[in-house]
């Protein structure tokens, strides 16, 4: 019989993957998915949503929708992030998709555990491990940053309506020369993140 080694990596039923969009904004939520996804899924469409056209993002995000297990976006607020600052609004925001995924499925009778992207955890009940670059490597979270992504870009989008002034729609509240410009000449809206530096 082959001897398992005591640094062998548990094997867990459920795998959840969670990633989050937009901690480098000026303005604007941050966005968090998590997804859980069969062993069928179509693993092809996938890819660091950073890596994927608008096109590619936008036709695999109804695929992840109707073929995941169980999936799941939450937000941390412009206010939120200014309080308590944007890693622990992003580590906040990824809890609250992972509460969301827990809510549809029963993890009592599973062993599960959490992928996130980056180096910091959520701070959750089950088994959490971040991965550098997961975004990249792990179809969980490649799924769920599709999803963050696509959310938060929408929320942008109809940002821009209430306050065109800012061009949300062409920049999503990053840091743009345009988008700093216009700061400067309109001062900040109420999604526009306080604490951040603008200049």
């Amino acid at each position: 019989m082959e001897q398992l080694s005591l640094f062998e990596e548990p094997i867990y039923d459920i795998t959840i993957g969670a990633d989050e969009a937009g901690r480098g904004p000026l303005a604007g939520p941050v966005c968090a998915a998590a997804v859980i996804l069969p062993s069928d899924f179509p693993f092809e469409i996938l890819a660091d949503s950073k890596q994927l056209s608008e096109k590619k993002r936008l036709a695999a995000e109804p695929v992840i929708k109707q073929c995941a297990i169980a999936w799941a976006v939450a937000w941390a607020s412009p206010a939120e992030i200014d309080r308590i600052n944007i890693l622990q609004a992003s580590m906040l925001a990824m809890k609250r998709a992972y509460l969301k995924v827990a809510s549809q499925i029963d993890l009592k009778t599973s062993s599960c555990i959490l992928l996130v992207d980056g180096n910091r955890r959520p701070d959750v009940d089950i088994p959490c491990k971040a991965i550098v670059k997961g975004d990249a490597t792990v179809h969980e979270i490649m799924a769920a940053s599709i999803l963050a992504k696509n959310a938060r870009d929408r929320f942008m989008v109809c940002a821009a309506v209430k306050w065109p002034q800012y061009g949300f729609e062409k920049h999503k509240g990053y840091p743009c020369t345009a988008h700093k410009a216009a700061l400067k000449q309109f001062g900040p809206c109420p999604i526009h993140r306080i604490t951040f530096n603008w200049d």
